[in-house]
């Protein structure tokens, strides 16, 4: 699969390397014809003037993967891994990723980590977090607040007491694992036996992105929502739509490195992603989406002696050079515009 950056651009620079190399491109011969002239020396080949839309696309390169990795630690440093998950499994809410003292370590979901002992009157954002988890786990008997009272205490003992741990009411840093969402285990950083004082484990979101170092000149394309195609490593392709464009941009390691931003593609079937993992995929960007304009064959140009371009029109037995303005490119197709340029016409184009 080519890793070219530069799709439809390549056909710009096609066109507008030399006047005199558009015009061998191109009929007519040199660019020094009189466009008002007419003629009968009819072109080889003629194409319809089409009535269309446009997309001039930018591929750039991005890996298709789970996205960004994170690391789970052992909390306080305290304690002897007794397990930990084979990497590719995957981690609900409720369930554990690995043990400590063969304690289960279960995940919750949210954005706070539990960085304090949470006990009756702890008072926070954490404590309904750790409530709402509580609820979606099956467990009731408390209002799903920021207090931490009696009736928590006795949800979390009746949790605790399922996960087989001791029903001390309270939950500790370093008991549980917090993460927005499920997660799919990547790498194991410790083994069995090994003090929980370090990295435990590395995870990562259950659906598969594509993430994209951008280089920032490319910026402009990044908009969140917007669609994109990627094309797989065995040529077949899928849709998807821009989920999440970075704010920070990063220097390139030397001066031959861009500086780039983080996009994530967010991707439609899953299963047709077969098995790939940390592949290298192209991500076709929308540069310019031109609609309802005329369009040519980018061979039907001609390179004028003034730098403009025009094309042969053919009605019947008779030819005439009409000049044209030129916008998007796509497709080997162009955008063109000029007096007298009509949908349906015919223009002459190489055999």
């Amino acid at each position: 699969m080519s890793r070219t950056r530069i799709a439809v651009l390549a056909v710009v620079g096609a066109v507008v390397v030399g006047g005199a190399g558009l015009a061998t491109v191109g009929l007519g011969g040199g660019g020094g014809a009189d466009p008002a002239a007419a003629g009968s020396a009819l072109p080889p080949a003629t194409e319809p003037v089409e009535r269309t839309t446009l997309v001039e696309t930018q591929t750039v390169d991005g890996t298709l993967g789970y996205g960004t990795t994170r690391t789970a630690t052992g909390g306080d440093g305290r304690g002897t891994v007794t397990w930990i998950a084979a990497p590719g499994t995957v981690v609900s809410r409720g369930r554990s990723a690995y043990k400590i003292d063969n304690r289960a370590v279960p995940l919750l979901y949210g954005r706070l980590p539990v960085y304090r002992t949470l006990s009756a009157g702890t008072e926070g954002p954490d404590v309904e977090q750790l409530e709402r988890n509580l609820r979606a786990l099956g467990y009731t008997g408390f209002t799903v607040d920021d207090t931490y009272n009696s009736a928590t205490a006795a949800a979390v003992e009746r949790w605790q007491d399922d996960l087989g741990l001791s029903e001390t009411g309270t939950v500790t840093p370093g008991s549980v694992l917090v993460a927005s969402g499920a997660i799919r285990v990547a790498e194991r950083k410790a083994e069995v036996g090994d003090q929980a004082s370090g990295p435990i484990l590395t995870y990562t979101g259950t659906t598969r992105v594509v993430s994209v170092d951008l280089d920032v000149k490319y910026q402009r394309l990044a908009r969140k929502g917007a669609e994109v195609t990627v094309e797989l490593p065995d040529g077949d392709t899928v849709k998807g739509r821009i989920s999440a464009v970075g704010r920070v941009a990063t220097e390139g390691r030397d001066e031959e490195s861009p500086t780039t931003i983080s996009v994530t593609v967010a991707l439609r079937g899953q299963r047709a992603l077969g098995s790939y993992d940390k592949a290298p995929v192209d991500v076709r960007l929308t540069a310019e989406r031109h609609e309802d304009v005329l369009a040519v064959p980018v061979a039907a140009l001609l390179a004028q002696s003034d730098g403009g371009y025009a094309v042969q029109v053919v009605e019947g037995s008779r030819v005439r050079t009409v000049p044209v303005e030129t916008g998007v490119f796509s497709d080997g197709k162009v955008e063109v515009s000029g007096a007298g340029l009509a949908e349906g016409m015919k223009v002459g184009v190489p055999a």
